[in-house]
């Protein structure tokens, strides 16, 4: 398995037309992602790279929505996303449409996105399947210099790991577009073999186990009464209650 971090520099498409088959692929996320776009509530939604700005996001509850990009068009933060200029806990979502493919640090962005974060809150990743027919594209020599074949391309199950050690739970993921040249990308095949979809898209929420303990808790279990049964015991071994006459065994005596 290769290092997910590279030295080389990447670079990636300012937009989807400049991927071949690109606005397909644009179609077919937005229709993947519109059922879960309604579900993000809050103030702040980041979307991370070109790509990500030329997604439509309308359906998202949250009103104000940032593009974030080193370089690019219809941007208004420029910036690397490996050093997201905003504070700890400030975003409620962030969505990264095909930002992994093009990243050398793909550990860094997704740690710097878990530090933007506010708990509980959503992340949306989409990137080319490797398992796939454009996965087979990678292994054509004068087709690998060429987008979308130069991209990297992760293996969810890879994704997968990566997001449950940040303590990111999975909340759908799904592969499609088995065609690529195909508009609706093969609806029969992405329906009954969705493993070999050209796409893969992952929405997962960020999940922060309590580390220390709670107070009001650690008061009660100190604060404990003792048992009843013991405290009527130790009564009787300490007090003698002297016998009546009547309850002697030898009354006539």
């Amino acid at each position: 398995m290769k290092p997910a971090r590279i030295p080389e520099i990447l670079t990636s498409p300012h937009h989807w037309a400049q991927l071949r088959w690109g606005e397909y692929y644009r179609d077919a996320l937005e229709e993947q992602l519109r059922p879960w776009l309604g579900k993000m509530f809050g103030f702040h939604l980041l979307k991370i790279g070109n790509l990500s700005a030329e997604v439509n996001t309308e359906a998202c509850a949250i009103s104000h929505q940032v593009n974030v990009a080193l370089q690019g068009e219809h941007l208004q933060v420029n910036a690397d996303p490996l050093h997201l200029p905003f504070a700890a806990k400030s975003v409620d979502a962030c969505l990264l449409a095909h930002t992994l493919p093009w990243c050398p640090d793909p550990h860094g962005l997704l740690r710097e996105v878990d530090r933007v974060l506010i708990d509980d809150g959503w992340i949306v990743l989409s990137s080319f399947n490797p398992i796939s027919l454009l996965g087979l594209g990678k292994t054509v020599p004068f087709l690998r210099k060429r987008a979308p074949f130069n991209s990297r391309m992760f293996t969810p199950m890879r994704q997968f790991d990566w997001l449950s050690l940040l303590n990111f739970e999975v909340m759908y993921r799904r592969s499609f577009q088995v065609l690529p040249w195909h508009k609706q990308g093969g609806r029969l095949l992405s329906t009954h073999l969705p493993a070999l979809g050209c796409m893969h898209v992952i929405v997962a929420r960020k999940r922060t186990l309590p580390l220390t303990l709670n107070p009001m808790k650690s008061r009660k279990a100190k604060n404990q009464i003792r048992s009843a049964v013991g405290a009527t015991r130790q009564y009787r071994d300490s007090v003698k209650v002297p016998r009546r006459p009547a309850d002697s065994p030898h009354p006539h005596e």
